[in-house]
């Protein structure tokens, strides 16, 4: 019987995640350069790109804990919300866009992001989107939310969509076990 619940429960799960194709690029007319800083470093991966002290107060960004899930210690934001990687993405430069974005936002912040519980502050960085947006990355994976999915709920690693897998981030900075 608990075996039937878990495949019915597998089954929401998957149904719940959506059943896009194709991540869209971002919008042709943004011409802002997108710039990825080393989060241990601090120091700009594209030319002529700040570095995210300049302007931005310490610890008054978003905060990213490690919490307990059934995939082990993952990422959440300070709220319970989960918090994955889109394994199409090899770079610090974010691929989701238009569709891809609505459902599954990126994780943005307003200043330096902050490690708690169990987190690696030298795995914290930022990069800049399309629009200008600074999105939070960890271990050089931009970070995104799953826009159908509540408070301390894990119900879409390891579910294909948009071109790509979509994993939760264990504190390593790696995607949780499958």
């Amino acid at each position: 019987m608990r075996t039937v619940a878990w495949f019915t429960a597998c089954g929401l799960v998957v149904a719940g995640c959506g059943s896009q194709s194709g991540a869209e690029a971002p919008p042709a007319s943004a011409t802002s350069v997108s710039s990825s800083v080393h989060p241990s470093t601090g120091s700009s991966t594209s030319s002529g790109a700040q570095t995210p002290s300049a302007g931005i107060p310490a610890g008054s960004g978003t905060h990213i804990k490690g919490a307990s899930s059934d995939f082990g210690t993952i990422l959440f934001d300070a709220t319970g919300q989960a918090i994955y990687l889109f394994g199409k993405e090899n770079s610090w430069s974010p691929a989701c866009y238009g569709p891809c974005a609505r459902a599954w936002p990126p994780v943005v912040t307003t200043g330096r992001p902050v490690a708690v519980g169990g987190v690696k502050q030298s795995l914290l960085g930022t990069t800049t989107r399309a629009d200008g947006a600074t999105q939070v990355t960890y271990g050089g994976h931009p970070l995104y939310f799953y826009a159908h999915e509540g408070k301390n709920e894990v119900k879409c690693h390891n579910i294909e969509e948009f071109g790509g897998l979509w994993l939760a981030v264990t504190p390593a900075g790696e995607a949780a076990p499958i």
